[in-house]
């Protein structure tokens, strides 16, 4: 798959497509309760400004603001795909409604267990981000996420901006 290009990611069965600011107002009512992975996706060339402070929530007390420098080296100018997340798999019974709300508390500052994806709540324009997910049916989330960070990492040499290690 081409991460840089909409017309790819629609034609590997992504679909919605929504801005970040249109999720938190609507609680991700628009998004199925089925398991699958779902894509954040900044479709703008502008170059990102990264906020001092991270507006999501502070988790079991832990800070997710990270050094500016930091989000700099990570960022990676070439893929519209900033972070790919999934929502079950395994023992989990979560649905890409289900994590996508508490990934929106998250946004909100409220403290959810949400850490994964946490460097794009220090994107200035972190709500004119977009959503877009694909239900899965037959395969284990973990494993289809697992397969498409490493299809990114062969293409960039590096994970997606917000895909942290551990």
């Amino acid at each position: 798959m081409k991460f840089n290009l909409i017309d790819e990611i629609k034609s590997e069965g992504f679909t919605g497509f929504i801005k970040i600011d249109e999720l938190m107002k609507n609680n991700c009512s628009q998004i199925p309760n089925k398991k699958g992975i779902y894509f954040v996706l900044r479709i703008s060339l502008n170059k990102p400004v990264f906020m001092e402070v991270s507006v999501g929530g502070h988790f079991k007390k832990r800070n997710p603001t990270v050094d500016i420098s930091k989000l700099k080296n990570q960022w990676n100018k070439k893929s519209l795909v900033i972070y790919i997340g999934k929502a079950g798999g395994g023992t989990s019974n979560a649905t890409l409604q289900s994590r996508l709300k508490q990934y929106m508390k998250f946004g909100k500052g409220i403290p959810i267990g949400h850490w994964g994806g946490r460097y794009i709540w220090q994107l200035e324009d972190y709500k004119k981000l977009i959503v877009c997910w694909k239900v899965i049916q037959q395969e284990d989330c973990r494993k289809v996420e697992k397969r498409i960070i490493e299809d990114f990492l062969s293409q960039y040499g590096k994970r997606p901006f917000a895909n942290l290690i551990g």
